[in-house]
């Protein structure tokens, strides 16, 4: 029989199997997270619409295409959150955390929503791993932040990937550089696809972020903020690189790389991947210096880094990076007939209680069918017990590892267990 209901197009289902890949990559992340002394926040999963249309930016795909809009009884415009720096910027001004620590630094792990085509590594709900630093101008924190998440792929498994760097400038300067890209573009216009042509008008720095052919190749010459940059930008940009170098973070220059929302200044960098074809980000970031202030807090510096999480694992899997995934069960305890499953849920309780990760069978399986199951959920031991155990008060151990198998006093079973 069928199943009258699928998963709505654009999710997916994350079963047991797979969930042990997420719990585990989310565990690094945590870990690494408390190393560079960030703290985790969350936020709602939906906040007021105007939050990320005035400070991502109209033009954005996100806000004019991709976002999930509703309206509650009372006529208040609510979205679906569709990226994770907006609502922990506005989480920072609503509590005022810039009076309770000069700089802050946090963490989400968060359910992000875009209507967007689906496709490899893209839903239209995934998880988003984010860190966000409030309240320095710093270059070394720009650097820092990148040492964080070059430091992360590392640790899941990553070691080839691509770090691009750029500066996109800040209100000061980036008027002079628009006004030559629109120069440029002008005779251009019909050389470019139709987004980028409805970009030239909106919100031309995006036009540089183009992956069509057409539009790179027109766009070879055109003008790059690096050389428009003011003197601040132009400082802060120097030192950011001159970090990386000391910290042997090797980079490359890319002055074509942008980042998706508005609100973005100064430094922008982008972690890729060759795994993933055209689609080869991985993770990116960069400052916000602005959006404190945007969203009704006091002039506040800021860096951010985020990434997605299925994204991650997608590109694990087609690295054949094999992680160090623990059994989920590390004992599996098999009961022979009605006095061995009495004896089995008395022995599952006894191991628990010692803090033994332990199951047993509940359907009156033959031997050879609980151990079938034993070794599914990779069990690295089975204890069984039938009558002979029951009345020598032992349990016959096996080694799932080895298939080595003895018997054992029923008081030496946790010992011997937490021993190995």
């Amino acid at each position: 029989m069928m199943a009258e209901y699928a998963a709505p197009r654009g999710t997916r289902d994350i079963l047991p199997a797979e969930t042990q890949k997420w719990q585990y990559v989310e565990s690094v992340f945590r870990d690494m997270c408390a190393l560079y002394g960030f703290e985790e926040i969350r936020t709602p999963t939906f906040e007021h619409t105007e939050l990320f249309v005035r400070n991502l930016g109209e033009t954005t795909d996100v806000v004019s295409k991709e976002m999930y809009n509703f309206e509650t009884k009372g006529g208040r415009k609510l979205t679906l959150r569709p990226e994770g720096t907006a609502p922990t910027v506005r989480a920072y001004v609503t509590h005022n955390l810039g009076a309770v620590l000069p700089v802050n630094k946090v963490y989400y792990i968060a359910r992000i929503f875009r209507f967007e085509r689906p496709q490899a590594g893209r839903y239209r709900e995934h998880t988003q791993l984010g860190v966000e630093v409030f309240g320095s101008i710093d270059p070394a924190l720009d650097a820092e932040v990148i040492s964080f998440a070059a430091g992360f792929f590392r640790e899941v498994g990553i070691d080839q990937f691509e770090l691009k760097l750029n500066t996109i400038g800040c209100p000061k300067c980036r008027p002079e550089h628009r006004k030559a890209l629109l120069d440029f573009v002008e005779s251009r216009l019909g050389d470019l696809c139709e987004t980028c042509r409805d970009r030239y008008e909106r919100n031309p720095l995006r036009m540089l972020d183009c992956k069509e052919e057409r539009c790179q190749a027109a766009l070879t010459d055109a003008p790059v903020m690096i050389d428009y940059v003011c003197e601040e930008c132009r400082d802060h940009f120097a030192k950011v690189r001159a970090y990386l170098t000391e910290m042997a973070i090797p980079f490359v220059l890319d002055n074509k790389l942008v980042r998706g929302f508005d609100y973005y200044t100064k430094t922008a960098f982008e972690f890729v991947s060759g795994e993933l074809g055209a689609q080869n980000a991985i993770g990116g970031g960069g400052r916000y210096d602005n959006l404190v202030e945007e969203i009704g807090g006091a002039p506040t510096p800021a860096i951010g880094f985020g990434l997605g999480l299925d994204r991650l694992l997608l590109t694990l899997d087609a690295m054949q990076v094999q992680l160090p995934l623990q059994p989920r069960n590390a004992v599996f305890v098999a009961g022979l007939g009605e006095a061995g499953h009495e004896a089995a849920v008395k022995t599952v309780c006894g191991l628990r209680k010692n803090g033994v990760a332990a199951d047993m069978d509940y359907t009156g399986r033959s031997l050879k069918a609980q151990m079938k199951v034993a070794n599914k959920l990779g069990a690295r031991f089975v204890v069984i017990i039938g009558d002979d155990e029951i009345a020598g008060d032992t349990v016959t151990l096996r080694d799932m590892s080895s298939s080595e198998q003895k018997s054992l006093p029923t008081s030496e079973l946790v010992e011997y267990i937490k021993s190995r």
